[in-house]
């Protein structure tokens, strides 16, 4: 009988051969050795996810079919975790950026880019347009738009994967008089509206319509000396911000994010020419150029959300470990908070990322030993400088190691708070509250299970987290939600110490 390695190592041949592709040529394009290339046919090399998401874009053929088949997690827990793990590239400045590529005529290289599947949709959806994207060397992005897009052909169901296809809307409405894109995906976390993208661009000249099934965009493009945004939004803030790169008249955005992948589209627009006042404040002042054709290179900075999950990771398994290239100015009040709780961490001097704006320091977390206590206040999130909208789940499995009674206090979304009751299977004592607040009770003695990811990101790694500090054997099944916004993750916990295995599905 043939192991799971085997049947994808002949899967992989069979599409090779059916796409014309000598080995050493499919070596090229997935920047390997023929050598390797011959051991994953024959099922003598184990894959990660990352390396199967590259098979998979270069042969134009998914591997694991998530509705015919799932990706799971078997979690050996009760591992202390030790060493040292550098912070990937933000997957929310990655999405924004491959969406402002479309400003300009010219190349657009973005430097280290993750391959996630957020961004394989996107991917999905501009190829399908006929922009041309290719990746390089150290996962680098080249991306040239073709003299007109072909919305006509767009990949609609990679565009309902994600709800960042929002986010066309700001670069496309230069490009067309009238155009129609479909309604966005993504996780699932109530009802998260997108009047604040209308109202916004309406101030622009943008009149959206909701249709069956899509958004229709009429585009009577006009200058706007001021445009007072409805809510903070990130996703709103970066589309205003592409949207007013075009307009050679200054653009007043007020109540706009200064969030971590808003000033990294700011440093990216700047490349282009466009000037902006007023980054990392919730006023910008922008100064768009009608015609963009340069050929530029961009390096967008690391993801402070990944960096906090990693903490997490170290405080939930009470190990130490240090998490480099961590982006400090989005972190400071999390770890403030952590502090107040009894944790003892060593923080590096500051250096820049490859952006040359974004200020980094390696953070090494020091055990516990269960000598954390619970905060009396609440815990709660708000807009940039607020502890962050996406941190803010990490505190259930920490509060859930500390000792007391811990308030969470998730407001901005609808049902994001019900997700974390999910953490009871793993023996977290969890109280809800209302839709936007949950009690959460330590210290735990995590407890193994089998639970299916719920269908949003963050409240999935949670459950991840857990079970690595749950002594025995968990599975955490169709991890897809969590392959949305973590690069390899699983392997690089298996660098610290953890026990995961990849169990593929077929």
């Amino acid at each position: 009988m043939l192991t799971t390695n085997e049947k994808i190592g002949q899967l992989i041949y069979q599409l090779r051969q059916e796409r014309g592709m000598t080995q050493a040529a499919f070596a090229r394009r997935l920047s390997t050795s023929q050598s390797a290339v011959n051991r994953i046919e024959h099922g003598k090399q184990n894959l990660s996810l990352e390396t199967l998401a590259r098979i998979s874009d270069v042969l134009k053929k998914p591997l694991i079919s998530i509705s015919g088949g799932a990706v799971n997690l078997r979690i050996e827990g009760g591992h202390e975790l030790k060493g040292t793990v550098a912070t990937k590239v933000s997957k929310n400045a990655a999405v924004c950026l491959l969406f402002a590529s479309l400003l300009n005529k010219g190349t657009t290289r973005l430097k280290r880019m993750p391959r996630i599947e957020e961004v394989n949709r996107i991917i999905e959806v501009l190829v399908s347009m006929g922009v041309h994207v290719k990746w390089t060397t150290g996962n680098d992005l080249e991306i040239k738009p073709p003299a007109k897009l072909n919305l006509d052909k767009m990949d609609k169901n990679a565009a309902r994967k994600t709800r960042s296809v929002l986010m066309m809307l700001g670069p496309v409405m230069h490009l067309f008089k009238e155009f129609k894109i479909p309604y966005a995906g993504g996780c699932k976390l109530g009802t998260r509206t997108v009047q604040p993208h209308l109202y916004a661009l309406e101030e622009l000249g943008v009149n959206i319509t909701a249709k069956t099934g899509h958004y229709y965009v009429e585009v009577k493009k006009k200058p706007a000396p001021t445009i007072v945004l409805y809510e903070s939004g990130d996703t709103t803030t970066e589309n205003v911000l592409m949207a007013a790169a075009k307009f050679e008249n200054e653009t007043v955005i007020k109540m706009a994010s200064a969030n971590y992948m808003v000033q990294d589209l700011c440093f990216f627009l700047k490349k282009l020419g466009v000037r902006i006042e007023g980054i990392g404040t919730s006023t910008l002042r922008v100064r768009g150029v009608a015609d963009i054709k340069k050929n530029i290179t961009y390096a967008p900075s690391e993801d402070p959300i990944e960096s906090m999950t990693f903490i997490t990771a170290a405080i939930t398994t009470n190990s130490k470990i240090t998490v480099q290239r961590a982006p400090i100015e989005f972190l400071e009040l999390e770890l403030l908070k952590l502090k107040k709780m009894g944790l003892k961490f060593d923080i590096s001097e500051r250096y820049l990322a490859d952006n040359g704006q974004t200020e980094l320091v390696d953070i090494t977390v020091q055990k516990h030993n269960g000598k954390l206590i619970a905060l009396e206040e609440k815990i709660y999130a708000r807009p940039f400088p607020g502890l962050n909208i996406d941190n803010l789940p990490m505190f259930v499995p920490i509060a859930a190691v500390a000792r007391g009674r811990t308030l969470i206090h998730d407001w901005v979304y609808e049902e994001r708070a019900l997700y974390y009751t999910e953490m009871r299977k793993l023996n977290v004592n969890v109280t809800l509250a209302d839709p936007h607040r949950a009690y959460v009770d330590g210290p735990t003695k995590f407890s193994a299970a089998d639970v299916v990811c719920p269908p949003a990101l963050r409240p999935a790694m949670l459950l991840l987290i857990g079970m690595l500090a749950a002594n025995g054997t968990s599975m955490l099944r169709n991890v897809y939600s969590i392959n949305r916004g973590y690069e390899d993750f699983a392997e690089r916990l298996n660098s610290l110490g953890a026990q995961i295995e990849v169990v593929n599905e077929l």
